[in-house]
């Protein structure tokens, strides 16, 4: 995708084997990319969000496992890493996936092969996400185009609904629940985004809406407590997000406020979709609410929020009287019978225990 008309992705790599990240803290205001020498590095990066999204978060950590084996290429060394690099956000499965990959490609090599063995595959490993979402664009596409279809000629563009960010910054490229957006954009299509905020850290006013304004999608910012009101007048066509954890059985853990969105859309006849590259479906389980865990993070993102003031300059505020207790959250999980069906690289399918089972690997 584009920033100010030039192309990039997320993680970026050179030919002298150097990996960078925009660092998504900073957005939508400043863009500023920052090299990753360490695997520690590529920790800090994924615990304080500089990166995120679910693929993101994996393609980041094979990296990270790639830059640790040219220090110390040792089994130890390897499974220290691999350790602790699991331990920064628990909830997204993606971040699992990606370190048992790379575990299986380095575990059988001799020490004096890891280090460019890990390199190879993490590249793979981040071209492999690349196409995947594009994919997922296309099945997405097909589906946004027979919506279309049934609206009347004069009735507008195509309304969708998001809700966090599932773009182009939460994986390498094209990203999950936009890239339909942007492939139905480009192909002609009306296409209007309703971007839900996404308190507490906005990913979908800072991350949403800068990556659909850089693209030229037309987008409207709404207040999350919104959404219902747009879905109940008829102002909506359907809703779509990712989801940093799909179950067996077809639950979603998604960015905390797709629960309610679901139940909104349920409520008014609103198709809810969930677009994720097969590697997020966790299929070990098959209770979501049971069974996944819930990342708490620190309550300060509740109780202040950052922005830029009147000079231009960054700045957080707090927004409620000093020391009231807050709970945050990151996510919740949205029932299987409230998602209209799951778009994945392979196929459109039916978001039950069933309908999975046509993705589930050999």
């Amino acid at each position: 995708m584009k920033i100010h008309g030039n192309p990039h992705r997320t993680i970026e790599t050179d030919a002298a084997e150097n990996v960078r990240i925009l660092d998504q803290t900073l957005l939508p205001h400043d863009v500023v990319w920052r090299t990753m020498t360490t695997w520690q590095d590529a920790s800090k990066a994924i615990s304080i969000m500089q990166v995120r999204g679910a693929p993101l978060i994996g393609v980041t950590a094979a990296f990270g496992v790639a830059l640790a084996m040219r220090d110390d290429a040792s089994d130890t060394s390897l499974d220290t890493v691999c350790k602790s690099l699991f331990a920064t956000r628990p909830t997204a499965v993606n971040l699992r996936w990606g370190l048992d990959r790379m575990k299986a490609a380095l575990g059988s090599l001799p020490s004096r092969e890891r280090a460019a063995a890990a390199w190879s595959e993490a590249v793979q490993i981040a071209d492999e996400d690349v196409r995947t979402n594009e994919s997922i664009g296309r099945n997405g596409h097909e589906l946004f185009q027979r919506i279309f279809e049934q609206k009347a000629a004069s009735s507008g563009p195509l309304n969708v609904m998001t809700h966090c960010n599932a773009g182009w910054l939460a994986a390498v490229d094209w990203g999950m629940s936009l890239s339909p957006v942007y492939q139905a954009h480009d192909a002609g299509m009306p296409v209007h985004v309703w971007v839900s905020e996404t308190r507490p850290r906005n990913q979908g006013a800072a991350l949403t809406a800068f990556e659909l304004n850089q693209h030229g999608v037309p987008h409207t910012l709404i207040s999350d407590n919104a959404a219902g009101h747009l879905m109940q007048r008829g102002l909506v066509d359907l809703c779509i997000t990712g989801a940093d954890r799909v179950t067996a059985s077809g639950d979603v853990a998604n960015k905390i406020g797709t629960y309610l969105k679901a139940l909104a859309a349920k409520a008014n006849n609103v198709p809810f979709y969930v677009a994720v590259p097969v590697s997020t479906i966790d299929w070990t389980i098959s209770d979501g609410v049971r069974d996944i865990p819930i990342e708490q993070r620190s309550s300060r993102e509740v109780t202040h929020i950052p922005g830029r003031n009147s000079v231009g300059a960054q700045e957080e505020v707090l927004i409620c009287p000093e020391n009231t207790p807050a709970r945050n959250d990151a996510f919740d999980v949205t029932p299987a019978a409230l998602v209209s069906a799951l778009i994945t690289e392979h196929a459109v399918v039916d978001c039950s225990a069933e309908g999975l089972l046509v993705l589930k690997p050999a």
